[in-house]
Formats: C-alpha cells, structure tokens, sequence
C-alpha cells in the first residue's frame, strides 16, 4: 500500500516528531527553521530533469532544463522529435540524450509514470530503476519529491551525505549503506529527515 504524500502539515507532523528525537535535526530547525517542501510535479518532465540533475550542480541542471522548455512541450513525442544535437546544445550528454530518448519511448510503449502514485515505494523504485539511466538516487529523488513519500530516503545524494556527516559530527563522509544506517531512527519521515539536512546543507554555504 503506498504512503500518503507529504503536504504542509504532514511536513509540519515530521518536523516535530524528528525534532523530539534527534537534537542535530533540531538544532537546524533551531537555527534556520521549517525546510522548503521542495515538491515537484509527478510526471515524464520531472523524470527528465532529475535525469539531468544526475552528477551535475543542480543549477546547471535547471538551466538546461529551462532551454528544454523553452524548446518544447517536454512530452515523450515531443522529446523524441529532437535530434542529438538539439539536445547537446540543450545541455544533454551522450549519455542522459540516451536515457532520455529511453524513457520517452518506454511511456509510449505504456510504462505508466502516472500509475506509480498508487504503488509502495519498494514497487516504484523497481519499475522506475528497470529504465535505463534511471538507478537508486534518481528514483529516490522522484519518491521524495514528486510523489512526495514521506519514508524516501536518498542515501546516494552527496550533499545529503555531507550534510549529515556535517551535522552528526562524522570525521569522514557516510558511504550510502552507513547514511540508510544512520537514517533508521528517523522513519517512518525520513524524507523530512533529508529535507532538514539539506535545508542545512544549503544554508550553511549561502553567502552572508
């Protein structure tokens, strides 16, 4: 059965119950308040620009998703009528011009973004990490922030890696098997576990 999504108050509901119980989580409520929501639209664009978000700065992924839609409606028929070098000039490599060539013709051929709302997040990381280009940290991001899961979790994220080690204190960064580890006590919010650390993450590095 899938989680109900995080809205307003549910993130209300998480900060207070992480709050409670872990004094580092609360000292950056403390210091820098509630975390944004940070929600995203569920669908075939969203998927695309965390696709391009993967091992790049998130505003150079936003960027070349902006020229995106400044191109086209971003829907599979109309992703795939771009040649590779539209998209390079885009700001897709080789390699995510793949993926997303891919994925575009998958939710043709019928794979059902939109039915992934109604299934547990064991079942959509599955589906979503059977895509090619599509592994563990972009389906855990989609999770948490499109379909707004309250228990996402991901562990590959480097800044949620920094962040943590930042926060509990750790003389190196957790790998992603050590930060599921030390995520355990936060569920069944875990996905305002991560929105706290990287409310941290960003806060600490914005210029005073």
């Amino acid at each position: 059965m899938r989680s109900p999504l995080i809205d307003e108050h549910a993130l209300q509901e998480g900060l207070e119950y992480l709050r409670e119980r872990d004094a580092a989580l609360a000292g950056v409520l403390e210091r820098f308040g509630p975390p944004p929501l940070w929600a995203r639209e569920p669908g075939f664009a969203t998927l695309v620009h965390v696709i391009l978000e993967q091992q790049v700065s998130l505003a150079s992924a936003r960027a070349a998703f902006e020229r995106l839609k400044a191109t086209i409606p971003v829907t599979p028929a109309h992703l795939l009528s771009l040649d590779d070098a539209t998209l390079r000039a885009i700001g897709f490599s080789r390699q995510k011009t793949l993926y997303v060539r891919h994925l575009a013709q998958a939710v043709l051929d019928g794979f059902d973004l939109d039915g992934l709302a109604e299934l547990d997040d064991l079942e959509v990381r599955r589906r979503l990490t059977a895509l090619k280009g599509v592994g563990a940290w972009t389906s855990d991001v989609y999770l948490l922030m499109a379909l707004r899961r309250p228990d996402a979790w991901p562990a590959g994220d480097l800044g949620l890696q920094i962040a943590v080690q930042e926060l509990k204190g750790l003389e190196r960064r957790p790998s992603p098997a050590e930060l599921e580890a030390l995520a355990e006590p936060w569920r069944p919010w875990r996905a305002v576990a991560a929105r706290l650390a990287w409310h941290h993450y960003l806060s600490t590095r914005r210029p005073q």
